[in-house]
């Protein structure tokens, strides 16, 4: 069914269709929110938390071919509650199957973890927010823009700010291309 179909249903009341919508979402929401908040718990909250707004909200969803970039601004606002809350949690970072494939040089591989670890760990929810979308989602500026539902030329900011604050944690001279999370 059609997701059009599904969000008129859902928007009416029929869990059914509402589950229907978020089944195929979650495993990219829950990996771009663990990769936001650094904490597997911590991202379960904001998943969860952001698919009740979703379901309360629905009826505000203009246009429904913007259903993934309206989830994933209701996400990142979750997020950013969930980093508000100030409640402390051991860091607990595994990469998901997806980004922890086998590497020939296992030392090599540890060491970029913990640089990228060191980078994200200094940034803001809204710098990490970005550079997740940027780098990890592979969405443009403008589609960052509309998933955070803020201006192109503040995403644009805050990935440039996110990118010098990333490369000062983890000592680089610039040297290494932006295409690469370092």
């Amino acid at each position: 069914m059609p997701d059009e179909i599904l969000i008129r249903e859902a928007s009416r009341g029929d869990r059914e269709a509402f589950a229907s919508l978020a089944a195929p979402r979650i495993d990219q929401l829950f990996a771009t929110a663990t990769l936001i908040l650094r904490d597997r718990g911590r991202a379960e909250d904001a998943v969860q938390e952001a698919l009740v707004r979703a379901w309360r909200d629905l009826r505000s969803l203009r246009d429904p071919g913007r259903l993934d970039a309206w989830l994933r601004r209701l996400l990142v606002n979750a997020c950013r509650d969930e980093s508000r809350r100030g409640r402390r949690h051991e860091s607990n970072i595994r990469l998901l199957p997806d980004h922890d494939r086998p590497t020939t040089d296992s030392s090599g591989a540890l060491a970029d973890r913990d640089a990228i670890d060191r980078g994200l760990a200094r940034l803001s929810t809204d710098h990490r927010a970005v550079i997740v979308h940027h780098y990890f989602l592979g969405l443009s500026l403008p589609e960052i823009a509309g998933a955070l539902d803020i201006p192109v030329g503040t995403a644009k900011s805050r990935l440039h700010h996110a990118r010098r604050a990333r490369r000062e944690a983890i000592g680089l001279d610039g040297q290494r291309s932006e295409g690469h999370i370092a």
